[in-house]
Parts: structure tokens; C-alpha cells; sequence
């Protein structure tokens, strides 16, 4: 078991080395890395973040394909990470192992359900780790961590061997504290040799999207603003969207959303499509969860931390109705948002609503920072485009982000990109 030393970040530590005797030196020699509870390792009993599960299940017979890239591209394993229960949480608690302890803020959540293979990586214990992001499972966390995180693209990194959460959504993505090595591992993991930088055609700020953050305006886009001149001359366009009207007028499935009571809450400020847009996700997401745990859920009788029981019970009595049209949407949504973007075109938006929340939070007083962070989240988890959180720092003595998504199969351009900025940012 962790100690308090590694931050409680390791749920088992072990070392796997590289075995290759290849004379070219490997892509990764000399990093190190931390691996998610949701990774198959051979002779490991892959835990899923449950007891019951680890009890209930036999040891992988193979390693998850992702691991072995790795490792034959020279990085060292230091062990499996803590995550949250199932996956099915952003927070990052865990009521059976305990709850990995944020470097940056120690009395706040480091964000999950990636949130040990956060925490190691901004703990410096490695130099990268791997992570599942289905619903913002690797965004959340590295921008309540202050590093780096990228969501690929959809299906472009192997999840095989990767316990399911839900497969319409399920992401392998990685974090690292900075861009080089972050560029490093997407080479490997998008099994592209070298990734060259590309000046993006136009910089789009969804404008109302950071209306649904604490954090000001111009303290999150105008360093990446700056950034991008700085580093191509000004030649890119930088424009203003009002993100929400263009959805709503370009998604018209979401219609049959927009009546739902995630859409209907009342708060301060949201933007319906976005909402509807993320009742679209969790449906499909329940929906799938349903189908791949349900009869285990049923047949064990899985003892859940709180939050997360509720949230399975809801996900187990989900119906089929609206399935079809969550599909429609993700359909719609994919050829609206490439058309926005176009060629080389990036969207900017917040990556959370604001710096993490407290520990142990009141769930009622949580639900409107949960509602807004999957309206953000829920842009590239129901597209599948790719999706990078870049970390500005410290405001208020608290973490802050923003994101940069590009279109889907644009990984190694937003890889670059991003590398590109980070001199400047």
C-alpha cells in the first residue's frame, strides 16, 4: 500500500523494466511511469478501483498493449495507481484505498478518476503516467494537478486490455509535467515517429464557454492568445464563437434533450445545449455501463463509496429510450464541429469550471460545478475529437487551466501545437 511519502498516489508498487536489447536507443530510455488501476498487467489481478472486483476476478493472462508500447519504447513502470471506484467518478476519492493527495492543493480533490496516475506525475514520483478518460477522467485531474493531460482522439490508442467503462467513449490518455515528454509518449502510444510543428489556421475562443468559469476571462485565454502570436508571427486568425448557439443551431437532436432536468436546473449561469449536450453523454455512457457491469453488479452485490453508489444504482436502471438519438447527436456534433474548425482550426474552452473542489464536499453544493464541468467536458468526449489541458498556473493559490480540442485525427497536430506554446505560455 501507498505511504504518505508518495502521496497515496500507488495502490501497488513494483517495478516492470524494458527488455528490449535493441542497439537504437528507445524513444523513452531513462523515464519512468505509473500505470491505472484499469490497465491489464500480466500476472496482475486488474482492480478497477473496487475490492470487490479485485476479489471477484482472475489475474490478466496478457498485458494491455498500451503497457507493452511503452515499455519497449525504454520506460521503467514503477506500479499501479490508485482511481476511482468503476470509473465513475471526477473527483478522485476513494473510499476503500483512500484518496491520493494533490500536490498543489492539499485540501482539495485531485480529480479523477485517473487521480493516482495525476498525483504521481505532479508529485514528480514519475515522469508520466497513463490514464482512462471516458467522461474527463484524464482533463479533470491534470488541471486540478496543474500538468499536462491529453484525451485522444477516439480510438486512435489501443484499449485493449483496458477495462471498459463506457466503449462510445473510452479514452487511453497520459499525463505528463511537461510538453516534450508529452510529445514523447504520444509519438509512442499514436505510433508516429516524429510529429512536426504546424501553425494552426485559426485560434476559435468560445467566448460563453468561459462564462461558466470562476477563474477571469482574460487570465486563462489571453497567455495562449499571446502564445500563439509569439510563437507564429501573428499569422493565425483569432476569432470568437459563441460556442452553445452554434451546437444548438447545428445539433438538431439535441432537441429532444433540451427539455431533460439536467437541462432545467437552475443556476447561475449555463448554456442549454452544452447541457443537453452532456444529459446526451451520461445517458449513453449509463446505457454501456449497464451492459458491461450490470449482471456482475447484480450477481456480487459490490460494496460502493458514497456518490458512487448512487450513481451505479441510477446507470443499472437506465432504459434504452433515447439511445438512438445520443447516437444521432455524436453523429451531428462530429460534422458541425469540423466544419467550425476546419483545417488546423483549435477551439479554446476552460477545462473545468473552476480550481478543484474541497475534500469531501457536500454533493448537493458540488452539482452545480458538476453540471457546468460536463458541459465543458462532454465538447470532445461526445465528438471524440482530441482535447489537451494546459496548466497556467496558480490563481488565488489554487490550479488553473484551459484546453485546447482540434478535430478528430488532428493528435499529432494538437501534440505539436501545444509543445510549440509552451516556451511562451
Amino acid at each position: 500500500m501507498a505511504t504518505n511519502n508518495d502521496f497515496g498516489a500507488f495502490i501497488e508498487k513494483f517495478t516492470i523494466s524494458p527488455t528490449s536489447t535493441s542497439s537504437v536507443p528507445p524513444s523513452l530510455q531513462g523515464l519512468t511511469f505509473a500505470i491505472k488501476d484499469i490497465f491489464d498487467v500480466e500476472g496482475r489481478v486488474t482492480g478497477f478501483g473496487n475490492p470487490d472486483w479485485l476479489r471477484t476476478h482472475t489475474a490478466a493472462t496478457s498485458t494491455a498493449p498500451v503497457v507493452s508500447s511503452l515499455l519497449e519504447a525504454g520506460a521503467t513502470a514503477l506500479g499501479i495507481t490508485i482511481m476511482d471506484e468503476m470509473a465513475y467518478s471526477i473527483n478522485g476519492e476513494n473510499a476503500h484505498y483512500g484518496t491520493p493527495r494533490n500536490p498543489i492543493a492539499f485540501d482539495r480533490v485531485p480529480g479523477g478518476s485517473s487521480s493516482g496516475s495525476a498525483v504521481a506525475v505532479a508529485a514528480r514520483l514519475v515522469d508520466f503516467s497513463i490514464g482512462t478518460d471516458t467522461g474527463g477522467s484524464v482533463r479533470v485531474p491534470a488541471s486540478y494537478c496543474g500538468i499536462f493531460g491529453f484525451r485522444p482522439s477516439h480510438g486512435a490508442v489501443s484499449t485493449v486490455g483496458v477495462t471498459p467503462m463506457a466503449q462510445s467513449f473510452d479514452t487511453v490518455g497520459w499525463f505528463a509535467r511537461d510538453t516534450a515528454t508529452l510529445k514523447r509518449v504520444g509519438c509512442v502510444l499514436l505510433q508516429q515517429d516524429h510529429l512536426n510543428p504546424i501553425e494552426p489556421s485559426q485560434l476559435i475562443i468560445a467566448d460563453d464557454c468561459f462564462k461558466l468559469c470562476s477563474v477571469p476571462h482574460d487570465l486563462l485565454v489571453q497567455p495562449l492568445v499571446g502564445s500563439v502570436e509569439k510563437s507564429f508571427g501573428g499569422n493565425t486568425v483569432v476569432k470568437k464563437v459563441n460556442l452553445g448557439e452554434y451546437i444548438e443551431q447545428n445539433v438538431p437532436s439535441l432537441k429532444h434533450f433540451m427539455t431533460s432536468d439536467d437541462v432545467t436546473t437552475q443556476q447561475e449561469f449555463c448554456i442549454p445545449s452544452l447541457m443537453a449536450l452532456s444529459s446526451s453523454m451520461r445517458l449513453l455512457q449509463r446505457h454501456e455501463f449497464k451492459i458491461n457491469h450490470g449482471a456482475w453488479i447484480s450477481l456480487v452485490k459490490p460494496e460502493f463509496g458514497p456518490g458512487i453508489s448512487a450513481r451505479i444504482e441510477e446507470a443499472i436502471r437506465t432504459s434504452d429510450e433515447k439511445i438512438d438519438l445520443c447516437r444521432s447527436v455524436k453523429s451531428e456534433l462530429i460534422t458541425a464541429l469540423s466544419t467550425l474548425l476546419g483545417e488546423k482550426g483549435v477551439l479554446v474552452i476552460p477545462t473545468v469550471p473552476g480550481p478543484p473542489p474541497h475534500l469531501q464536499a457536500n454533493v448537493a453544493a458540488l452539482e452545480s460545478f458538476r453540471s457546468r464541468a460536463f458541459s465543458l467536458l462532454s465538447i470532445a468526449g461526445v465528438s471524440g475529437f482530441c482535447q489537451v489541458s494546459i496548466p497556467l498556473g496558480l490563481h488565488e493559490n489554487l490550479p488553473v487551466s484551459v484546453s485546447l480540442v482540434a478535430k478528430y485525427g488532428s493528435d499529432g497536430f494538437l501534440l505539436s501545437l501545444v509543445d510549440s506554446l509552451a516556451a511562451f505560455i
